[in-house]
């Protein structure tokens, strides 16, 4: 038995994929996966230690990260109408002096906020979960929103100044990659990456065909427990490019890659 370390979110989307995987409901090949799951920017974080063996990464993260890690095909979360909001308190005006709560240094969503305007800096950072009650408090003048926050942003008061994620796609007609899942580099854990990939998607399989089967495990993790909106998150954020990445899919993440040198951010 091949054990390997698996570090994931709690959102939705990764315990829908995962809970099959974890729990023995499909074939894993002889692999056992220990896992580990914690807010995405501190698995970002993480990674640059390369304490995990398979981890999910920020696709910024992941573009700084290349020479220590490699990117699976199946597992991400890419698509369209599905990425960040900029979100004010309601009747609020909003300039790039504002101070803005972001969710992380190294997420995606950040790099599009500075993609989107360069003058933004004004920054800090503070647990996704966290923003909106900041935001609608007035500790923050504006929030940058990920994950179930796009879905219940005007209960917390809030208004939307922007989708980064309709801007992206005007921009390159192309789905906004947003997380994935990699794979370290190192000898001994990347000869596995065939096997992983093909397992990871076999979980999808069985939790989109069984949808009931992981509603424990999500719940469990999740931020809002309403199931409309955990049912609108995984419906948004598991799709075709989950399964695999096609040539659109790698097409967007090149252009990702190269909007961010062409901006010197990276």
């Amino acid at each position: 038995m091949t054990e390997l370390s698996l570090a994931f979110s709690p959102c939705p989307n990764d315990t829908f994929i995962f809970d099959a995987l974890l729990h023995r409901r499909i074939d894993t090949c002889d692999y056992s996966f220990t896992s580990h799951i914690d807010d995405v920017e501190n698995l970002n974080r993480k990674a640059f230690k390369q304490i995990f063996q398979i981890t999910k990464l920020s696709y910024y993260a992941y573009l700084l990260l290349k020479e220590r890690y490699e990117l699976l095909d199946s597992g991400s979360a890419l698509g369209f109408g599905c990425g960040p909001l900029l979100v004010s308190r309601e009747g609020s005006s909003f300039s790039p002096s504002a101070r803005i709560a972001i969710p992380g240094t190294y997420t995606t969503a950040f790099l599009l906020l500075r993609l989107w305007n360069p003058e933004i800096t004004n920054v800090e950072v503070t647990r996704f979960d966290r923003i909106l009650p900041g935001v609608c408090s007035g500790e923050y003048d504006a929030g940058l929103i990920i994950h179930e926050g796009r879905f219940v942003y005007q209960d917390h008061d809030c208004q939307k100044i922007i989708d980064l994620g309709e801007w992206w796609e005007k921009e390159t007609n192309s789905p906004i990659p947003l997380g994935c899942i990699a794979i370290r580099k190192d000898a001994n854990t990347i000869i596995h990456k065939k096997k992983v990939e093909q397992i990871i998607r076999n979980s999808i399989h069985f939790a989109t065909e069984n949808r009931g089967v992981s509603r424990d495990f999500i719940l469990e993790h999740a931020q809002e427990l309403d199931k409309k909106v955990i049912d609108g998150h995984i419906n948004l954020y598991v799709n075709n490019f989950t399964l695999s990445l096609g040539e659109t899919g790698e097409k967007a993440i090149q252009t990702l890659d190269e909007m961010a040198r062409w901006k010197k951010i990276l």
